[in-house]
C-alpha cells in the first residue's frame, strides 16, 4: 500500500488541535500533534511530510519554530502552513521571511485545508522524488567511477606490462647482436647512459632524453647480419670485409623500418646514422654536420668512446685519457664539436657511469 502522508499539527489550543486532527484524518492523512514549539521540534523525527503551525504560542512562537526547522539540514524542506488569526501584511511578510510556505486563517475551513495541504504535499513529493533520483544517480555515478578506476588501473597495468615486455624484447635483441660481436650488456648500458647524459646536457626534454636512453642500444642491431668471422677477426679487415661491415647500419635500418613504435623509429634513425661524420666522410649516406640527426651525432660519440675504452678482438682497452686524445683529433671532422666539448667537460659523470658498469679491461 502507498504510504500515507503524515502531518504534524502544532497549536497550544487543545480544541484547535483536535479539530485539525479530525479534518486531516478525514482527508486520509496520518497525524502527529504538539502543544508547543519544543515538542514540535522533537517530533520531526517521525517522517513528517507537512506541518500546520500556529503563530501565537507561549514560550516559542511559530516564527521561531519555523526558523529553527529551516536551520536543520534534514528537515529544512518540509512544507509549513501557518495557522493564524493574524491578517496584517507585515505579519505575513515576517512569516515568509523565516520560511513559511502558506497560510490558513482562523476560523478553519475544511475546503481550504484540503486545497492547501494537497498542493504543498504534491510539491513535497516532487522534491522527495527529485532527491531520491539525485541520490540514485550519485550512487550509480559512484559505482561507475569505482568501476572505471578499477578498469583504468587494469589498463595502466596492462600498458606497463606491455611496455616492459616491449623494452625487454628490445634489450634481448640488442644483447643477441652484442653477443655476436665482442660486446657485453655492460657496453650497451654504458653507451646508452653516455648518450642520455649528452641529450640532457643539450637541454632536450625528459621524454626525448628517455627515448635516446632506450633507443641508443639499437645502434648496432644490424650486426646480426654481419658474418661472425668479420666481427671477431683479430687483425685488420681487408677491403671486402670492410665493405661488408659498413652495411650493418643499413641492415639495422631494415630490421627496424616501418615500426609504429616511436622508440623503434628513433632506434632506426640512430642505427642508420651513427657512423655518419661531421665532415661528410662517414657512411652509409655521407651526411654532413646537422644533416645528421642529433640522436645519431650523440650516439657516435658515446659508441666510439666506449669502444676505445673496451677490449675488442683487434685492440686492447685504452685509458680514458688516451681515448679522448684519439677522439680529439676527430672533433670537427668525425664528431659534432659542440657535443664533443660537452662530453669532455663532463668526464666525472662519464667516470661514474664506468664505475657503475665496469669497463672491460
Amino acid at each position: 500500500m502507498e504510504k500515507k502522508n503524515r502531518i504534524l499539527i502544532v497549536d497550544d489550543n487543545d480544541s484547535i488541535r483536535q479539530l485539525l486532527q479530525a479534518m486531516l484524518e478525514k482527508l486520509g492523512y496520518e497525524t502527529e500533534t504538539a502543544s508547543d514549539g519544543f515538542e514540535a521540534l522533537s517530533k520531526l523525527v517521525f517522517d513528517i511530510d507537512l506541518i500546520l503551525l500556529d503563530i501565537l504560542m507561549p514560550g516559542m512562537d511559530g516564527l521561531e519554530v519555523v526558523h529553527a526547522i529551516r536551520k536543520q539540514e534534514d528537515y529544512k524542506d518540509i512544507p509549513i502552513i501557518m495557522v493564524t488569526g493574524l491578517s496584517s501584511r507585515e505579519d505575513r511578510i515576517r512569516a515568509v521571511e523565516v520560511g513559511a510556505n502558506d497560510f490558513i486563517s482562523k476560523p478553519i475551513d475544511m475546503t481550504e485545508i484540503k486545497v492547501r495541504t494537497s498542493s504543498l504535499l504534491k510539491m513535497k513529493k516532487a522534491q522527495d522524488d527529485l532527491k531520491r533520483h539525485r541520490k540514485e544517480l550519485e550512487t550509480i555515478v559512484q559505482r561507475r567511477t569505482l568501476a572505471l578506476r578499477a578498469s583504468m588501473r587494469d589498463v595502466v597495468k596492462a600498458q606497463r606490462q606491455l611496455q616492459d615486455a616491449h623494452m625487454e624484447t628490445i634489450h634481448r635483441l640488442v644483447v643477441a647482436a652484442e653477443f655476436k660481436d665482442t660486446g657485453t650488456a655492460s657496453h650497451i648500458k654504458r653507451m646508452s647512459l653516455f648518450s642520455a647524459m649528452l641529450a640532457t646536457l643539450m637541454n632536450l626534454s625528459s621524454g626525448e632524453v628517455d627515448m635516446i636512453l632506450h633507443a641508443s642500444p639499437l645502434h648496432d642491431i644490424g650486426k646480426i647480419g654481419t658474418p661472425e668471422e668479420i666481427l671477431l677477426k683479430p687483425g685488420r679487415l681487408n677491403q671486402l670485409e670492410w665493405n661488408l661491415i659498413q652495411q650493418h647500419p643499413v641492415m639495422g635500418s631494415q630490421i627496424l623500418i616501418n615500426s609504429n613504435s616511436i622508440l623503434l623509429q628513433t632506434g632506426e634513425i640512430i642505427a642508420i646514422t651513427h657512423h655518419e661524420k661531421w665532415d661528410g666522410t662517414g657512411y652509409p649516406f655521407g651526411l654532413k654536420e646537422k644533416e645528421i640527426p642529433l640522436s645519431g651525432r650523440i650516439c657516435a660519440i658515446a659508441d666510439v668512446f666506449d669502444a676505445l675504452t673496451s677490449v675488442r678482438p683487434y685492440k686492447r682497452a685504452y685509458s680514458n685519457a688516451k681515448s679522448l686524445e684519439i677522439m680529439e683529433k676527430g672533433a670537427g671532422t668525425h664528431f659534432d664539436p659542440q657535443l664533443f666539448a660537452l662530453f669532455t667537460d663532463n668526464m666525472k659523470e662519464v667516470e661514474n657511469i664506468q664505475k657503475q658498469y665496469i669497463t672491460a679491461a
